[in-house]
């Protein structure tokens, strides 16, 4: 099947049936429990500092225990598998001294989660599942200091970040993916660099996926932590014409809930959603069950909130399932019709007229 045809049968899933992203893949190789030897793996066992805590290398040392995962939260009902490339691009690889690798970890990437979907796909043709290339938000912001004391220091810039996304996109694109995912979004202009990047690679490689974009409210001001409110979120990057636009991370499903519900009265595209697993307790694990959380999430399908729903940190195949079997019954959104009108943002949206 070409990538004109995945999107395709993409386009005419989401528009027949709410399709169901995966979970938590730090949560699953938790369970795991590598060591810094499993870290390394044969290729790796002189690197001149630690790896332990790269999660995205283990798609190049342990790529079976990742295969593994997908194929865990694919039984478990899902239809898009996020590649284990939530850091890999060169600023957050800089950690380990492994910028060098990020082309690579995001081809194999996403050649293991294309491996098991096409697996999946061939057992059920008319359940197509589908990879979704992770972009994350890095370990940096372009929009706020560092430094209390020097407001106007940045330690990244603009295009620092442009440069990184699009290596990181192109791998993606090279290895296999059907959508980019731009997620956990805190701040607006890291997002606005990968969209950017997202573009030019899209021209570079000659192949447009459609892009899913994934803002994150940090607490109950209802804004990013950049300080823009959704609606203000949504104004900054509808341009790039996205496939979908959600929310995820930060919260549990309860607070996220009021969220979608704005996004969904004034976003004419797709509303995607995958929160947390409830909240960190004291020991910075999530204590949501998997039935309490599906019974929420079938709240917001009953009300027609939602087109894509899946599940941030703390998420399991467990979770996924519950999920799953939640929302089945239910019809995906219908795209609502908005009237053109000049809209600005900055913290705070600004509609003329």
């Amino acid at each position: 099947m070409t990538q004109t045809d995945r999107t395709a049968t993409l386009i005419a899933a989401v528009d027949k049936r709410m399709l169901v992203l995966d979970g938590a893949m730090g949560t699953m190789i938790q369970r795991h429990k590598p060591d810094e030897a499993a870290y390394r793996g044969e290729r790796f066992k002189d690197w001149s500092q630690d790896v332990k805590g790269n999660n995205d290398l283990l798609v190049l040392t342990q790529p079976e225990m990742i295969l593994d995962i997908h194929r865990e939260y694919l039984e478990a009902g899902a239809d898009i598998i996020e590649t284990n490339t939530f850091n890999a691009q060169v600023i957050s690889m800089a950690d380990y001294g492994m910028e060098e690798l990020s082309r690579e970890i995001n081809v194999e990437a996403a050649k293991l989660a294309r491996k098991a979907c096409d697996e999946y796909t061939a057992k059920t043709p008319d359940k197509p599942r589908f990879v979704a290339g992770a972009v994350g938000p890095t370990n940096r912001t372009a929009s706020m200091s560092p430094d209390v004391n020097d407001p106007g220091y940045r330690n990244t810039s603009f295009d620092d970040l442009r440069e990184a996304y699009k290596e990181q996109v192109l791998g993606l694109i090279e290895g296999g993916a059907d959508i980019i995912l731009i997620e956990t979004i805190f701040d607006t202009l890291n997002a606005k660099a990968a969209g950017y990047a997202t573009l030019e690679a899209f021209e570079e490689s000659g192949v447009k996926l459609p892009i899913m974009i994934s803002g994150t409210i940090t607490d109950a001001s209802g804004r990013t932590l950049s300080g823009q409110t959704v609606e203000a979120f949504w104004q900054s990057m509808r341009h790039l014409k996205p496939f979908s636009i959600g929310v995820n991370c930060a919260l549990g499903a309860s607070a996220m809930r009021p969220y979608l519900v704005e996004l969904s009265k004034i976003a004419n595209v797709r509303i995607s959603s995958h929160p947390n697993a409830g909240l960190p307790n004291e020991m910075g694990e999530y204590d949501e069950e998997p039935h309490s959380m599906a019974c929420q999430l079938e709240g917001w399908a009953e009300e027609g909130l939602l087109n894509i729903i899946g599940g941030c940190c703390g998420s399991t195949p467990d979770h996924i399932r519950a999920i799953a079997d939640a929302v089945a019954a239910h019809p995906p959104r219908k795209l609502p019709e908005i009237a053109p009108k000049m809209r600005l943002s900055g913290l705070e949206p600004f509609v003329l007229g």
